[in-house]
């Protein structure tokens, strides 16, 4: 009997396990829910949510889906509409745990409405501008049923030769650090869940933008004070900002490849971080770390970029082969597979996936008639984004802006470039719905026959330099000449311009000089164009270039020539109308550089921010036996932070409320600035600061603080910057972060290198 009851109970605690088992976890209970779903998952079913497949001809859409209802696949990418994902996400609804797909995208400056390039948003210097296009970008993003985008990109980098230089803030790590906070939020909106925002994942994770030489995907060698005080800051930025991922940097640091790197990926991102995201490869990259040489073969790639801390493989041929075997044989351990596992889940949970698989995909009734519809965009934002981004470069004898009444020559192979308007990574852009600068323009002169064009130039006249652009774009070529010879090109421009009051030449590079794998030795303008320029300021007319481009160039013969140069980077769905805003004076250029403008490229790297040195070049003295270069003028051409506007502003009365400031303290910074000119306009107050003495050199000043104001004509205002300690750390040899006392130079100016100054003393 006793023996009965004892059955009994066995049966009935048995029982009461296996009903606890399926009863489910409250969805609320993020930790809990994660946790009781990956007890039910197979290791086959764990691997698989670790494999981001990229959509193309090695895995076509019904392999895919097949794929995803079998449990194979975590997310994918490079599906940008409703219609595309929703079989996707019916696929792993009829999986055996119904986990949810999520769909990625490089949504970097704007998704169906393309604004500025970063480049030329980090030009605005305006936050709320910034922070504009990224919401607005995550709305389109998130209607056409996209999650997550591999942004924002904020590599610091210092040598224009990188092509990724268009799809960065500059070189600053101040200006960069605020840029990424700002369109972390953007994207992510109150919280990455909701129906109109998308999940930020900052890249690339780390230091890109150092490769050697400026040669894509090259090596990166650098001190740890250097990484931590410059390079390594804005990831810290947009993490902070609650970046709910990261994308791993394709090149090495110091001899460790990125997606290999144990330090980098777990030691400094979570654990010194507090990082608790999801990390990502880039496209392809652990399979490099053969080619990379710290690997043997796929088996060991794998094992390196799993025990590094790799949670997915993007375009993934290793996770799914090699993973279960690793595991089998003890090369690697179970927790390895969980961890990555674990975040892959909680990146779909903060997505707001496990609540509802179609939180962003929608009813099929609900799908737009037309994908690429007008009433989807929005051209107001972008044209006023664009505005602010515009940078006056000259505008001498006050050439600019043009009147209405002018007759006008538009020359050159940009002036009708609806594709290069857009520039690099235009998401799910269109180039049919881009304004041209010469649709812009004819629609401020309204009547036709005071604006002449004429092509002038083709890009390049180098075949080898063409037949590179055109390579990946199967279905048309992107770059197309004028197949009539130079000379006739460039005669048929000079006739325009002999007709005509003013001539406007749009040149520079097209937006494939300035991309992802896009390095360049020559900063030059190609020669074809410049040719064009040359013929052009022999007819004596005024002259006005608008620059379209992603990287500083070096244009020292272009600004001899020119009368006034508007540089407009490449600047979206709606560049062309606010580029022609500005010319005509409908809008006061505000825009300041976020990178310094070198004078050839010999002088790179050229950055505003160097470190102090014993020998400096001191302007108007020999430059014998000083750091210099004897054959051209030492210092940029155009210094960061420099831009012009159609008035003029004057800075007075610069003054510290203090000429102390102690550990606790705060010190005001202030300065009087006015507008002394005719018109309207705003203008970026920078505060620079100099740690004059410390027990390592330090930087000849670094960027801490800005504001952008209006001011209306004969208007001044006082501005106010608040300095605390916290603006005088730095990391010290030992990578202590920390103020020294001793004495510290305050700047305030226009630019970096025009400024007033004062000192005080850190106690």
């Amino acid at each position: 009997m006793k023996k009965l009851c004892l059955l009994g109970l066995f049966v009935s605690l048995a029982s009461h396990q296996v009903l606890a088992a399926e009863t489910p976890v409250p969805l609320e209970n993020k930790d809990a829910f994660i946790s009781n779903l990956m007890k039910q998952m197979t290791l086959d079913e764990k691997i698989g949510q670790l494999r981001l497949i990229s959509i193309g001809p090695e895995m076509p859409r019904e392999l895919i889906r097949k794929e995803i209802a079998g449990g194979n696949i975590g997310g994918t990418f490079n599906s940008i509409t409703r219609a595309e994902n929703r079989p996707m996400q019916d696929a792993a609804m009829r999986s055996r745990l119904k986990i949810p797909m999520f769909f990625a995208y490089d949504v970097i400056h704007g998704h169906r409405t393309i604004f500025p390039i970063p480049l030329a948003l980090a030009s605005s210097w305006d936050m709320d501008a910034i922070g504009q296009s990224g919401r607005v970008a995550a709305k389109e993003a998130a209607a056409d049923s996209l999650d997550i985008t591999f942004a924002p990109m904020v590599d610091i980098s210092r040598d224009p030769r990188w092509g990724r230089s268009s799809e960065g803030f500059g070189e600053d790590t101040y200006l960069t650090s605020r840029i990424a906070r700002v369109m972390v939020k953007a994207y992510q909106g109150e919280t990455p869940s909701a129906a109109d925002s998308i999940m930020a994942s900052v890249k690339h994770f780390a230091l890109y933008g150092a490769v050697e030489g400026g040669r894509d995907y090259n090596t990166v060698d650098m001190s740890p004070v250097k990484m931590y005080q410059d390079y390594l800051p804005p990831y810290r930025a947009a993490i902070d900002a609650g970046a709910g991922g990261v994308m791993v940097a394709l090149n090495s640091i110091n001899g460790i490849p990125a997606t290999a790197d144990t330090w980098l990926m777990n030691d400094l991102l979570r654990r010194d971080w507090g990082f608790k995201g999801l990390a990502v490869s880039d496209h392809g990259a652990i399979f490099e770390l053969i080619k990379h040489g710290v690997a043997r073969d796929g088996r060991e790639a794998a094992k390196l970029a799993i025990k590094a801390g790799i949670d997915m493989s993007m375009n993934d041929t290793l996770y799914g082969k090699e993973l279960p075997g690793l595991l089998k044989s003890g090369e690697i351990e179970q927790k390895h597979i969980d961890n990555a596992v674990r975040e892959v889940l909680a990146a779909k949970y903060d997505m707001g996936l496990f609540k509802d698989p179609y939180l962003r995909i929608g009813k099929a009734e609900d799908d737009p008639a037309d994908t690429y519809a007008e009433s989807r965009l929005h051209r107001a934002e972008a044209r006023e984004v664009a505005r602010r981004s515009l940078v006056l470069l000259k505008n001498q004898n006050e050439t600019l802006p043009l009147k209405k009444t002018a007759k006008v020559a538009l020359v050159g192979p940009l002036a009708k470039a609806p594709i290069d308007m857009m520039g690099s990574w235009a998401a799910a852009g269109r180039p049919a719905q881009s304004v041209t600068l010469f649709d812009g323009m004819s629609a401020v002169i309204g009547d036709k026959a005071n604006l002449i064009y004429a092509r002038g130039a083709n890009i390049t006249g180098d075949k080898k330099v063409l037949d590179y652009l055109n390579f990946l774009n199967f279905d048309a070529p992107e770059v197309v000449d004028d197949p009539r010879p130079a000379n006739v090109l460039i005669d048929e421009a000079v006739k325009a311009a002999k007709d005509a009051d003013v001539i406007v030449a749009a040149v520079g590079e097209s937006r494939g000089m300035s991309h992802e794998s896009s390095s360049r030795t020559d900063l030059n303008i190609p020669e074809t164009q410049r040719e064009l320029i040359r013929a052009l300021k022999a007819t004596g007319k005024p002259l006005v270039l608008v620059l379209m481009n992603g990287r500083p160039l070096t244009i020292l013969e272009e600004n001899q020539s020119a009368d006034a140069i508007l540089e407009t980077w490449f600047s979206g769905t709606e560049g062309g109308n606010a580029i022609a805003d500005v010319l005509f004076g409908d809008y006061n250029p505000s825009g300041k550089l976020p990178v310094t403008f070198p004078r050839s490229v010999g002088q790179i790297p050229t950055y505003y921010n160097h470190l102090s040195i014993g020998r400096p070049f001191t302007p108007g003295k020999p430059g014998n036996y000083t750091s210099q270069y004897f054959d051209d003028t030492t210092g940029p051409l155009f210094p960061f932070g420099y831009g012009l506007s159609y008035t003029d502003f004057s800075l007075n009365d610069m003054a510290l409320s203090s000429t102390t400031l102690n550990t606790t303290g705060k010190l005001d910074a202030s300065v009087m600035v006015k507008n002394t000119g005719k018109r309207d306009g705003e203008t970026v107050v920078q505060l620079y600061i100099q740690d004059v003495t410390g027990s390592m050199i330090r930087p000849v000043k670094e960027l801490k603080n800005f504001q952008k104001i209006m001011l209306k004509a004969g208007e001044q205002k006082v501005v106010h910057f608040t300095i605390t300690e916290d603006d005088l750390k730095f990391y010290n040899a030992q990578l202590k972060y920390a103020a020294e006392p001793g004495k510290f130079n305050v700047q305030i100016g226009l630019d970096s290198q025009d400024v007033k100054q004062q000192s005080f003393e850190l106690l």
